[in-house]
């Protein structure tokens, strides 16, 4: 297979276009109003899917990471000063979408003291204030290992927190450079030993091979995850790794049939799945 051949898009990862009351519906309010989510921003496949059922994505801590991940289309730089504010505007957007599940994820910030960890816990409080009855999923950063910081997202209690492995150990360095595989797996097991039902993603066709998939699944079990997504890796620029291979569906189910075996409480994957794919359903 020659090199134009092997980076083609396949068939599989066409995306239908955004369909449905609840979605229209949505849009209506985000337009109006003026909202930000990670849905729009970033393009989500799945986004009218995902609206339909009532979730959305919102990034908090700004739009520009201190870190330089090879997969990851979000600006690399010295962020903009933490908006004090921000908890408030985003309970506010929840409650005007009238969201059921919120995913709240964030660039990371390095650059503060706790790695942007209050604005986390008073992002959370604030949604619990507005949107007392809607579920929460956190997807957070790995703040460096600093577990002080890390405390004040268990003290929290988000009904389900996500920190994403992104790849197998033997590509982390070159996917997510400034990250740490074992300290990866080490923050999800702190969570799991707070009490909180966790989740993780891993992004697939950056070149790992199946014996690896199935050594992060067992070690993402070894630390008691709950819930696994597994997705196709797509290369947002020229700048940005390759894709190695389009791993297909039928690879896909393979590797959901296994994980659940493994006794991961729910798997999704598939081509087109992203962190939040679902999220609502990950509830138990």
């Amino acid at each position: 297979m020659d090199l134009k051949e092997k980076t083609k898009k396949p068939k599989w990862l066409r995306v239908k276009l955004p369909i449905g009351k609840e979605y229209k519906k949505v849009r209506e309010i985000v337009d109006n109003h003026g909202l930000n989510t990670i849905c729009q921003s970033g393009n989500c496949p799945n986004m009218g899917e995902c609206w339909g059922a009532g979730t959305a994505t919102f990034m908090i801590l700004g739009n520009t990471c201190t870190r330089s991940c090879g997969f990851c289309n979000v600006s690399t730089g010295k962020p903009e000063e933490v908006d004090l504010f921000e908890p408030a505007k985003i309970a506010k957007s929840v409650s005007l979408m009238k969201v059921k599940h919120c995913v709240i994820t964030s660039v990371d910030r390095d650059d503060l003291p706790d790695g942007g960890a209050e604005i986390w816990a008073q992002t959370v409080r604030a949604i619990r204030r507005k949107s007392p009855t809607t579920t929460m999923e956190t997807l957070i950063p790995d703040f460096m290992g600093k577990w002080e910081n890390l405390q004040k997202i268990i003290d929290v209690a988000p009904e389900i927190v996500s920190h994403n492995l992104e790849t197998v150990r033997r590509l982390t360095k070159e996917v997510r450079i400034q990250a740490k595989y074992n300290r990866s797996l080490e923050l999800l097991r702190r969570l799991k030993e707070g009490g909180m039902k966790t989740k993780s993603g891993v992004m697939l066709g950056l070149g790992e091979t199946e014996e690896e998939v199935i050594e992060t699944m067992d070690d993402l079990r070894a630390v008691s995850v709950d819930v696994l997504t597994l997705g196709q890796y797509l290369q947002p620029t020229k700048e940005h790794l390759p894709v190695e291979e389009f791993v297909t569906p039928e690879k896909f189910a393979f590797y959901k049939e296994l994980g659940l075996k493994k006794g991961f409480r729910f798997v999704e994957s598939g081509p087109l799945v992203r962190s939040s794919y679902h999220a609502e359903k990950h509830l138990f």
